[in-house]
């Protein structure tokens, strides 16, 4: 092979390219976010309950709504009645989306569906 060496370094050259992206950002921090809560002293659930579950409970108060009529979520942690409903329960709290759902969903690099149905809020407060 004559060009031998042309071509290892130019596989060299690809691999390093390739792999920029994972060694690139090796010892840099990315702080992690701080949603904005606008109003109300705690949630329906314990806040670390919340950043693990959050959407698992989402999709089972949309499946009780939906397909069983039951509206009505007992808090377990604070023995109190809530409305089973994103835009009403949650959203009363956490009402700037942008602030709120947009920083931990854009860090997490996860694109939730819950505005093909649910109107998306614009901020209000």
């Amino acid at each position: 092979m004559y060009d031998a060496g042309k071509i290892i370094i130019g596989l060299v050259v690809f691999v390093l390219l390739a792999l920029f992206p994972l060694w690139g950002s090796i010892g840099q921090d990315v702080a992690k976010p701080k949603p904005a809560i606008v109003k109300g002293e705690r949630c329906i659930e314990s806040a670390d309950y919340m950043r693990a579950n959050h959407m698992q409970m989402l999709d089972q108060w949309r499946d009780d709504v939906v397909r069983n009529n039951d509206r009505v979520y007992v808090s377990k942690a604070y023995k109190t009645e809530f409305n089973k409903s994103l835009s009403n329960t949650c959203m009363d709290c956490h009402s700037n989306k942008k602030e709120f759902c947009d920083t931990c969903h854009d860090y997490s690099s996860v694109t939730p569906y819950c505005w093909s149905c649910h109107i998306e809020p614009k901020g209000r407060i």
